[in-house]
């Protein structure tokens, strides 16, 4: 099974993409911090990281950055509230830009796309 580690801080967020990707067969597993989400990132094997950019403490883009540098090939989608970011040359790092809408469909999407371009 496909699994995948949503982390943003707002819990709301995290029930609402883990119960909407559950629905779509995916294992979600949530965090609530960079701290949090590391350590998983260490116990647990990922398939995809949805990955929110504004958090208290370690920010979304920082995590994305260490990501990159010790996981290798780890697909990541940023999913913001903001539009600015995709301007930030650090945010290019991630494999998909996502602007959180109470429409999942974009998200979804990107989730099924990335998945598919790291399966071959």
């Amino acid at each position: 099974m496909t699994r995948l580690l949503v982390v943003d801080d707002e819990q709301d967020i995290r029930y609402l993409y883990a119960a909407e990707l559950t629905d779509e067969g995916y294992q979600v597993d949530t965090a609530g911090s960079g701290a949090e989400a590391s350590q998983l990132l260490l116990e647990k094997e990922y398939d995809l990281l949805l990955l929110d950019i504004q958090m208290r403490g370690e920010s979304g883009l920082q995590l994305l950055q260490k990501v990159v540098r010790d996981r290798k090939g780890l697909p990541v989608i940023l999913c913001t509230a903001f539009n600015c970011y995709k301007d930030d040359f650090s945010s290019w790092l991630a494999d998909a830009y996502v602007v959180k809408s109470s429409d999942l469909t974009e998200l979804k999407t990107e989730v099924r796309r990335v998945l598919a371009k790291h399966k071959h």
